[in-house]
């Protein structure tokens, strides 16, 4: 029974393994080079993932859910929205590195807007993307290109939030709730 659950559980990676090694038995370079590929992923995932879940774990057990929900939670306002955004543009690392910390979020009851426009300010306003625009295409492209990305972010946190269910919501809450157990 455990078995059956871990191979549903997996069974997109063990697919996707059968496809490149069936690949690599029909055309060995195109094969090795999927692996090669798929090593250098992970690699790169190994550096990221292990300093952002020390500070998730920080930042866990350090910031009370309480504290959370006044600066970041339903009624926060203008101050939950500024606060994602800065948080989303100061971090470092891939997308994939925002899903975890949007489980922590979650658990300590952030406005799911909040979370929404944190994950798109990861995306869109990274300090570091911002830079590389500033030197590389100029001050004039980078200010409208976060003039008309600002109001979108946080516009598209509202209108997600906005058509999911209350009782989506609530399960999205619960189910973050859960995965520490």
């Amino acid at each position: 029974m455990k078995f059956a659950k871990i191979l549903k559980r997996y069974s997109f990676f063990l697919f996707s393994i059968l496809i490149t090694i069936l690949l690599t038995l029909f055309n060995k370079n195109i094969g090795l080079k999927s692996f090669t590929i798929t090593l250098s992923s992970f690699k790169q995932m190994l550096s990221v993932l292990p300093p952002i879940m020390i500070m998730l774990g920080l930042m866990d057990s350090w910031v009370s859910r309480e504290t959370m929900m006044r600066y970041m939670g339903k009624n926060s306002g203008l101050l939950g929205i500024l606060l994602s955004i800065l948080i989303g543009s100061l971090a470092a690392g891939p997308m994939y590195a925002a899903f975890p910390f949007t489980t922590v979020l979650l658990k300590k009851g952030v406005r799911f807007s909040n979370i929404l426009i944190f994950m798109n300010a990861w995306c869109v306003t990274k300090i570091s993307t911002f830079l590389f625009e500033l030197t590389a295409l100029g001050y004039k492209f980078t200010f409208a290109r976060l003039l008309v990305n600002l109001p979108g972010i946080i516009l598209m946190g509202f209108i997600i939030e906005g058509l999911l269910s209350h009782d989506e919501l609530e399960s999205l809450y619960l189910n973050a709730g859960k995965t520490d157990k």
